[in-house]
């Protein structure tokens, strides 16, 4: 269980790309057409807003979105772990913060007793099947 971990200088904005959205945490996903999209941009304007936890469980379990789902803006190691469980493929750290710091998060918890949008089923399901 981890995500893809992305520098900040190394993060470049879907404005290089024509298959690259960069979704407004206000914005709905329903609305967006999906088609060629291979990866969509969220943005955590502040920690204390996390619209785009929603918007990347919509994407993943609801649309059935299969490309890149990446987190930008104010993104905190401690929110890494619920951000792949919300269906996150990779982050972009902010600037100074330390990647083998980040990774420490997804070392604490090897497993889920709930459901979320990479596993659908609970723990106790997966076990019997």
């Amino acid at each position: 269980m981890t995500i893809k971990l992305i520098t900040n200088n190394a993060h470049q904005t879907g404005a290089s790309s024509q298959n690259v959205i960069e979704l407004a945490n206000d914005a709905d996903p329903r609305e967006l057409k999906l088609d060629g999209i291979e990866r969509i941009d969220l943005n955590f304007p502040k920690f204390t807003d996390g619209r785009a936890f929603s918007q990347a469980f919509l994407l993943r379990r609801r649309l059935g979105f299969k490309g890149e789902i990446r987190a930008t803006g104010d993104v905190l190691i401690d929110q890494l772990v619920q951000m792949y469980r919300s269906g996150f493929d990779s982050a972009v750290l902010r600037e100074g913060v330390d990647a083998s710091a980040a990774q420490r998060q997804f070392d604490r918890y090897h497993a889920f007793y709930q459901a979320d949008a990479v596993h659908r089923q609970p723990h106790f399901l997966e076990a019997t099947a």
